[in-house]
């Protein structure tokens, strides 16, 4: 065992022991945190707005600052954006993330002085504990690469702006400089392509143990290494000991990534994103991601049904139940506050509190009323794969309200390595495994207001093509699984070519 593998279990154990410290009094962690974050905050413009320094409690907080969206909040954040101190938080942001926006334009999430630490030491805390729980700790000798944005930061009003992957770069821990790759002038490519392209010569001939990106971003680099080596990636990297992955599921991609690698890999999930870093998988036996309740964020959740009501209820910790839907709402030390962060979860354990990650409260189809969630298309895929011969690389859902001729159905747009010996016999499995998780799907269906679910495949590379139409191949973004509109069935259908 080398020193570094020897003093990785050191930390890991010690990691271990911190984070069953707060996970173990999870309501008192996180009171704790909420009143340390009013504390802090209520000389704040927003603060002193909503009369944080008269606040006694969580109720007054939530009777005095209302959920907000980025829209709702863009009027303090610009001021900080402008260069103002103490708007949102005490002094002003180390940074902003900057990401694609929605109505708005690009969006500006602050990162401080406070919260910046805890990207970090989240990030570093989900490795310790896979360490901590299977005693591997071997991967800390090889090479790490992590797909990332471009780490080059610009400088506006005294703050530098750039993706959060960038940002975190640039603390990127010394005594893991000599193992990290790609290079620092890779990593500075903006152009996806070329990117990939570059970090392939780079790595393709070293001892590379930990992988990390978002999936499909992972896959398209996988697919080009095989290309150039002929070989299989477990093959290529016989010391590839572990996928470190976050922003979409992973299932669906499960069985691609096999082949890819010709085995399987253990991973760690996490759920991080420029707003914080949220929970990651602390345990391989156990289902979930570990919220993190002593990191500087204080939790509300919405059941999802209710969102779009008026009369919603704001709960916390304590009210929550398990196999719920919820809109997640954060407080931070970045100065967001009850802020939608627009995904949606559920939870997997009450003690310690895990979660699982069900997509996008946006992203949904509820063309007739079915409300079908990412999580929902995402599990008929799965299941439908496990019962047929096929291989997809990717795909996305959107409803056809006004097919040529009979009933409206949703559409499924696939791009597929491998298509089923039977394409309709896959097309039913996915269909009956949507309606057993969406009653409303079933009942539409049952009611002939919609018909089953029709296949569109579609050319291999289309949905990197639209995600490049939008500026967006490649670093965090991710293509939407699904959507109520058809912006990208558009693009599929007129831009690019179907091929039935």
């Amino acid at each position: 065992m080398s020193i570094k593998s020897f003093l990785a279990k050191r930390m890991a154990q010690r990691t271990k022991k911190r984070i069953e410290s707060w996970s173990e009094k999870p309501i008192e962690t996180q009171q704790k945190v909420f009143e340390r974050l009013i504390e802090v905050a209520k000389k704040t413009k927003f603060g002193m707005d909503h009369n944080f320094g008269e606040m006694t409690n969580i109720k007054d907080f939530q009777s005095r600052v209302p959920v907000r969206d980025y829209e709702a909040m863009k009027g303090y954040v610009d001021l900080a954006v402008a260069g103002h101190s103490d708007i949102l938080w005490p002094g002003r942001p180390l940074y902003f993330a900057k990401t694609s926006g929605t109505t708005s334009g690009a969006k500006y999430i602050p990162i401080t002085k406070q919260s910046m630490p805890e990207h970090i030491n989240a990030a570093k805390s989900a490795l310790l504990m896979y360490i901590a729980h299977t005693g591997q700790s071997d991967f800390v000798d090889g090479k790490m690469i992590f797909l990332q944005g471009s780490p080059v930061l610009k400088e506006v009003n005294g703050i530098k702006q750039g993706r959060l992957s960038g940002i975190v770069a640039h603390y990127v821990p010394k005594y893991l400089q000599k193992n990290r790759l790609p290079s620092w002038e890779t990593n500075c490519i903006e152009d996806w392509e070329t990117k990939v392209n570059q970090i392939v010569e780079e790595t393709i001939n070293q001892d590379m143990r930990v992988i990390s990106g978002i999936p499909s971003w992972v896959q398209m680099y996988f697919e080009k290494l095989a290309h150039k080596s002929g070989k299989k990636i477990g093959d290529l990297f016989p010391n590839f000991k572990l996928f470190v992955f976050g922003g979409v599921n992973y299932a669906p991609y499960q069985s691609k990534f096999e082949q890819l690698i010709g085995r399987k890999t253990p991973s760690i999930e996490l759920f991080p994103a420029s707003e914080g870093f949220f929970a990651f998988q602390d345990r391989q036996d156990r289902q979930g991601l570990l919220l993190l309740l002593d990191s500087g964020i204080f939790y509300e959740f919405i059941e999802a049904s209710t969102f779009f009501d008026s009369d919603y209820k704001r709960l916390t910790l304590e009210e929550v139940q398990m196999n719920v839907n919820y809109v997640m709402i954060i407080s931070t030390t970045a100065g967001l506050w009850a802020y939608n962060l627009g995904d949606t979860v559920m939870f997997t354990s009450l003690l310690p509190f895990r979660v699982k990650v069900t997509g996008r409260i946006k992203h949904f189809i509820s063309a007739f009323g079915e409300h079908v969630i990412g999580q929902e298309v995402e599990r008929a895929m799965q299941a439908a794969l496990a019962q047929s011969d096929a291989v997809v690389n990717e795909f996305s859902v959107a409803p056809q309200v006004n097919p040529g001729e009979g009933l409206p159905y949703h559409q499924w747009f696939i791009d597929f390595d491998s298509e089923p010996s039977d394409m309709q016999a896959f097309r039913h499995l996915i269909d009956q495994e949507l309606q057993l998780q969406n009653s409303y799907y079933r009942d539409l269906i049952a009611g002939k207001v919609l018909q089953p679910l029709q296949i569109t495949a579609v050319a291999k590379g289309s949905f990197d093509r639209y995600m490049a139409s939008k500026g967006k191949l490649g670093g965090q973004n991710k293509l939407p699984r699904l959507a109520n509109n058809r912006d990208i069935a558009t693009f599929l259908e007129t831009q690019d070519p179907v091929l039935m």
